[in-house]
């Protein structure tokens, strides 16, 4: 079984990572507050874990991720770890009524994809972060603006990376079908795929994972506990960033008959489903605000979304030795407050 530290190359580019990363949006207080020193905390265990590859973006908590982050990683030795953030959103003064980021400052984001606007996006974050670089940089859900990220953003990213000031241009969505289209026709290097390569769903092994193996694109699974509901399907869990009434309210049905075949094939395995529900690692963190126990949980699992379900798992071909485009994910560190401890 790999190793969840291990250092991978991240796609054809020059960077390395650990398989595993740590995901930022619960450090921006998604959906509850998480005070700064247990952020730091999960930061730093984390770290201690010999995790080495982190993401965040101005959306999470309107910039507090990556104040954390920075405060954390700046007096690091900066060729140790890979840091991602994003842009496509600007922070401006105003409060966001609709964010499911609690504790959030006075400042409420706006779509923008155009060439300034992204350059200005990445300018602002590494103000906040301390640094001044990051290592990649993705475009953040422009799912009504592909033709605007296409005019704009990714070619300033490419820029950017043509001139060193950055190590890899992605694309960060829910989505496969746009993240598809990109892979084809953006220059990127890799994307983050939030939610869709889980128990629940797998929709990713008919598209997304294809092209990224015919270009050389490498995949970050995110979100693989679908926001919240494989790290506990109880009552009042969420599930895509909403409230799942009933433990899957929210979920298709198709998903919900998922969930029923997962819980299923835990049971039969004598395991729990947030040791199921991630491909590469057991993922069985109790949140940002509960990290007693989550050095001994930073155990490696060998499982599969697509192969726990009964479908076979995604291989990518021989032909021309690619390799498996997942080879790294991220496991968001506050999405799974109440799992269970793995036996």
């Amino acid at each position: 079984m790999p190793d969840p530290v291990e250092r991978v190359a991240l796609g054809r580019t020059e960077l390395r990572v650990t398989r595993l990363g740590l995901g930022g949006a619960p450090l921006g207080s998604m959906f509850r507050s998480v005070a700064d020193a247990d952020a730091r905390d999960t930061i730093d265990t984390a770290w201690d874990l010999g995790v080495r590859a982190f993401d965040t973006a101005p959306l999470y908590g309107h910039g507090l991720s990556e104040r954390r982050f920075g405060a954390a990683l700046r007096d690091r030795p900066r060729r140790e770890y890979v840091l991602a953030t994003k842009v496509g959103r600007l922070l401006v003064p105003g409060r966001d009524d609709d964010s499911i980021f609690a504790d959030a400052p006075p400042l409420r984001p706006v779509f923008d994809f155009s060439h300034d606007g992204v350059l200005r996006s990445l300018a602002e974050s590494l103000d906040r972060l301390g640094l001044d670089r990051v290592d990649v940089v993705h475009v953040h859900d422009p799912d009504d603006h592909g033709p605007e990220a296409l005019a704009g953003a990714f070619p300033a990213l490419r820029r950017l990376r043509d001139e060193g000031a950055v190590g890899a241009v992605g694309a960060g969505m829910n989505q496969t079908g746009l993240l598809t289209r990109f892979v084809r026709e953006a220059g990127v290097d890799c994307v983050l795929l939030a939610g869709r390569y889980t128990l629940l769903e797998q929709g990713a092994l008919d598209d997304l994972l294809p092209a990224c193996t015919d270009e050389g694109v490498a995949v970050v699974a995110g979100g693989v506990f679908n926001s919240g509901l494989l790290a506990d399907p109880h009552a009042g869990a969420t599930y895509d960033y909403a409230p799942a009434s009933g433990g899957a309210g929210r979920a298709r049905r198709s998903d919900r008959r998922s969930l029923r075949a997962a819980r299923g094939a835990a049971a039969r395995g004598g395991t729990a489903i947030p040791r199921c529900a991630s491909r590469r690692c057991d993922g069985a963190h109790r949140g940002a605000d509960r990290s007693r126990d989550r050095r001994e949980r930073g155990r490696l699992l060998g499982a599969d979304p697509a192969g726990a379900l009964g479908r076979p798992p995604y291989r990518a071909p021989p032909a021309g030795g690619r390799a498996d485009p997942l080879n790294v994910m991220h496991v968001e560190a506050g999405a799974t407050a109440r799992a269970p401890a793995p036996p």
